[in-house]
């Protein structure tokens, strides 16, 4: 049975029950451990999802299942294997300690509502932290993907799974969704502030890289934002750093298959920088909120590589996010933003609880 189809027994209803609020953060996910039959069973929902690989079912799912699944796991767990760490997969940790720290940040702010993370493949799934909500009396629930720029690929994907569980729920809880905030002003200074430190310590480099994750050109031309929004946020953040255009390129990693994709591509635009004569260059993936399998194996590994081999002399990859403060408050914002007019404060909740404990002694509904 497929991780979504599984949910927890309904809690019954009851009468006098108080209004609570809960952020669901949402990222991509990972497999639970860098092994071929874990890499399997991801890759298999991974790339089962429509949203993902847009190709007939009756062509790809035989090509998925026959050749891509019999090939792929054990090479991929090897390179999970070459960044997995004592705490497990590092988008794994990262976005659990995202999810803590969001609850603080709101808590300090003076919104006290319930945080949890799911990841769209893998584990905690979807449905079984929104049943956890549910189960905790969340009646109201922020969905906020970890992707800042939207795409049907990922956002969208994210949100059917939410609709999903809701199919399958008798008493859904009100429901939010944070579409994106790829030019959010957190967001952005988040960003500016993470390259601006590294800069202290290793100094400017000649080229500043933005590298994004790729989707199939196709995605543009049917209409997905996702292009303008990774050019949106390079922009935006290449003037908070009062940087040159000539300075910044925006590079798309990832590629998969043989159909064209959004470019240019990273490493190929690595390795013509080093032939241009371009000795140092400074990578950042600024779509990634976490670091993950994309950044620290396919740029501080592969892409490193690829320029050095070319006759580049320094490579510097600038990490994600992370936990970074001016990230946590960037997103603190947002999701406050979006829980405008719920009673997410402490004086609204006490209140509610006072009426829903009134509404108990005399038996009637709240």
């Amino acid at each position: 049975t497929p991780a979504w189809m599984k949910h927890a027994a309904e809690p019954p209803y009851r009468h006098g029950s108080a209004e609570r609020c809960a952020v669901l953060l949402v990222n991509l996910g990972t497999p639970d451990e860098p092994t071929a039959p874990a890499l399997r069973r991801y890759l298999a929902e991974f790339l089962g999802d429509p949203r993902v690989v847009e190709i007939p079912r009756l062509l790809w799912l035989p090509i998925l299942h026959g050749v891509i699944l019999r090939v792929r796991p054990a090479r991929s767990a090897a390179k999970y294997a070459s960044i997995w760490t004592p705490e497990g997969s590092p988008l794994a940790a990262w976005t659990a300690k995202q999810a803590t720290l969001l609850r603080g940040y709101l808590g300090e702010r003076g919104h006290p509502v319930a945080v949890r993370h799911a990841m769209r493949y893998g584990n905690p799934s979807v449905a079984s932290q929104l049943d956890a909500l549910r189960a905790e009396g969340a009646t109201r629930v922020l969905v906020l993907p970890l992707y800042p720029q939207y795409s049907a690929t990922t956002t969208a994907s994210a949100f059917d799974a939410v609709y999903a569980w809701a199919r399958r729920t008798r008493r859904l809880p009100e429901l939010r969704f944070v579409n994106q905030y790829h030019d959010d002003p957190g967001y952005v200074l988040a960003l500016a502030r993470r390259i601006e430190d590294h800069w202290m310590v290793e100094g400017k480099p000649e080229r500043l890289v933005l590298s994004f994750h790729g989707v199939p050109e196709r995605t543009l031309r049917e209409g997905d934002p996702y292009h303008c929004h990774c050019h949106k946020t390079a922009r935006l953040l290449a003037e908070r750093l009062s940087l040159p255009a000539e300075q910044v390129l925006v590079t798309f990693q990832s590629r998969f298959g043989k159909a064209k994709w959004l470019e240019p591509y990273t490493e190929p635009t690595l390795i013509q920088l080093a032939q241009q004569g371009i000795q140092r260059v400074d990578v950042a993936c600024p779509g990634f909120t976490s670091d993950c399998l994309e950044t620290l194996e396919e740029i501080d590994q592969e892409a490193r590589e690829a320029f050095l081999g070319a006759g580049g002399s320094e490579f510097r990859y600038i990490p994600c996010l992370n936990d970074r403060h001016e990230w946590i408050a960037a997103l603190a914002s947002v999701a406050i933003a979006h829980m405008q007019g719920w009673p997410t404060k402490a004086a609204d909740a006490a209140a509610l609880q006072a009426q829903a404990d009134r509404a108990r002694r005399l038996g009637a509904p709240a």
